[in-house]
């Protein structure tokens, strides 16, 4: 009487092991899986770079051996789709070396093909430009100095957008003194 109250008593451990050992083509299904996921993830279409100039450089007042300027960078968006920002990161190198840095807790975005000016606060260690111009002492100055600005806004979630600009400059020459005839 009990077997007729649970016909599926006959489905034992050992029929569902036996069941569970019959080849199923898990790899082939993996893989499939794999393959349709890379293919979703490579036809995801990627935005062009965010344009960066800086706009201008405003003096603050520095503390100690340390000098501070806000630099405030026009951002441009090519793109389709809005650049939101949550907090802001800046580093300029010049000759190769780190020379000033700066961070912002600024939110903002920069609309769908418009432009937007951020202002960024950076601090120069008047230590670290010393040993800079000491380094350059030792051999012939430099005709032109190169300089390199890496900066990232970050984004919601995962999606940071980072830049950088570079370029050269003439470094400013001293004339010698004129002597009044």
């Amino acid at each position: 009487m009990v077997d007729a109250v649970l016909p599926h008593r006959a489905f034992t451990i050992r029929t569902l092991r036996a069941y569970i050992a019959l080849p199923f083509p898990w790899p082939i299904i993996l893989a499939m899986i794999l393959t349709w996921i890379l293919g979703a993830c490579a036809s995801v279409p990627r935005p062009d770079p965010v344009q960066v100039t800086v706009a201008d450089i405003e003096s603050l007042p520095g503390e100690g051996l340390e000098m501070r300027m806000m630099v405030k960078l026009r951002v441009q968006n090519p793109n389709d789709a809005p650049v939101e920002y949550d907090g802001i990161y800046l580093r300029l190198d010049v000759q190769d070396k780190t020379f000033a840095s700066g961070v912002s807790d600024e939110r903002g975005s920069v609309p769908r093909y418009g432009e937007s000016v951020i202002s960024v606060p950076m601090t120069v260690s008047t230590l670290r430009v010393m040993a800079n111009v000491l380094g350059m002492l030792g051999g012939a100055p430099p005709d032109k100095l190169r300089y390199m600005l890496y900066g990232k806004l970050d984004g919601p979630g995962f999606g940071s957008t980072r830049f950088q600009l570079q370029g050269e400059f003439a470094p400013p020459v001293a004339s010698p003194p004129r002597v009044a005839p």
